[in-house]
Formats: C-alpha cells, sequence, structure tokens
C-alpha cells in the first residue's frame, strides 16, 4: 500500500523493495490475488478539505491529480487489481470493498509504507469490517524505527498475526495488499 515511487524515495531502505518483491512472489505462486492500493486525486485535487492535516496543502493545487505511479520494483502485473484511495486507509474513498466483497476476500496480508500512516489505518478498518489480517513486519516501513517496532509488536498483534516476509506462508484465502 502506497508503494509509489514518490512515497519510496522519502523512505530510504535498500533491503525494503527486495523483501516486498519476494512476499508479491510468493503470493503470486501460490495464486493469491495482488492488490496495489495508491493515494491519487482528481486534477486539482477536489476530493481534497483544506482541514485535512495531511492532504490539505494539496487543496486546489494542479499538482493534485499529478501521476505518482506504483513502484517498478513491485509493478503491477497482468491480473493484479489496483485501487486508488482518497485518504489515508486503503479503504476510505476507494472501492476496495467491493472488489474484496467480489472476490469472496476475506483474509489480507498487509504491507506498505507508512507502518503508522496507511497500513494502520487500513488494519484497523479491516478488522472493523470482521476480515481476517496478518501483516509482514519487514514488508511495511516508517520514518520512526521506534513506532514502527511498537506498532508491529505492540498493537497491531492484537488484531492481526504478525510474520515476516520470510516466515509468511501463504493461505489461499487471502489477498496481499502491497
Amino acid at each position: 500500500m502506497d508503494v509509489q515511487e514518490a512515497v519510496v524515495a522519502r523512505y530510504p531502505d535498500p533491503g525494503y523493495l527486495p523483501r516486498l518483491a519476494g512476499a508479491i512472489k510468493k503470493a503470486r505462486t501460490a495464486g493469491i490475488p495482488v492488490i496495489h492500493i495508491a493515494v491519487g486525486f482528481r486534477p486539482g485535487g477536489p476530493e481534497i478539505s483544506t482541514r485535512n492535516r495531511m492532504f490539505g496543502r494539496l487543496a486546489g493545487s494542479p499538482h493534485a491529480g499529478g501521476p505518482n505511479p506504483i513502484h517498478p520494483e513491485i509493478a503491477p502485473a497482468d491480473g493484479d487489481v489496483i485501487v486508488t484511495k482518497r485518504r489515508v486507509s486503503a479503504f476510505t474513498g476507494s472501492d476496495l470493498d467491493l472488489v474484496l466483497r467480489a472476490q469472496n476476500i476475506d483474509h489480507l496480508v498487509l504491507t506498505g509504507i507508512a507502518t503508522s500512516g496507511v497500513v494502520l489505518s487500513t488494519l484497523r478498518e479491516a478488522a472493523d469490517r470482521d476480515f481476517e489480517l496478518t501483516v509482514l513486519a519487514d514488508a511495511c516501513l516508517d520514518n520512526d524505527p521506534e513506532v514502527h517496532r511498537v506498532l508491529v509488536e505492540k498493537v497491531f498483534p492484537m488484531q492481526a498475526a504478525v510474520t515476516t516476509v520470510s516466515e509468511w506462508q501463504p493461505e489461499t484465502v487471502a489477498a496481499v495488499a502491497a
């Protein structure tokens, strides 16, 4: 989730993209759908409120709708779904719930940038929607290592299984949100 070129550039970790690519490869090999989640807005950002602390500076900007493609190291393959979201959670302002229900998906494997942003927000909302959840801790990044640690060690385990890419054993009922 949010593994877009401009986002990755703000989180330098040379091992992150290879780990995430490994998780995606595992999922595809197991026949698990891969869903890429990307934040995006219409030209001029009419869906952005100036009251929104995270996105408000983009309100009315001609750059709000500009392309921010998914990083080429994890580029979508044929059959992958790309979902555009309008807020921090992958569910808010997107058709993710519709895609998941149409495919009878009830277990999500979450990855993305940032752990304290899209991963946390999506995990909480998905848990409230009764999805089974797995978080691949080393396929998530945050600019604050301590926040990342607290989330994956103390907060996420209350609502999700937390594991690593190398330890993850793909289940056939899951979808990977990258």
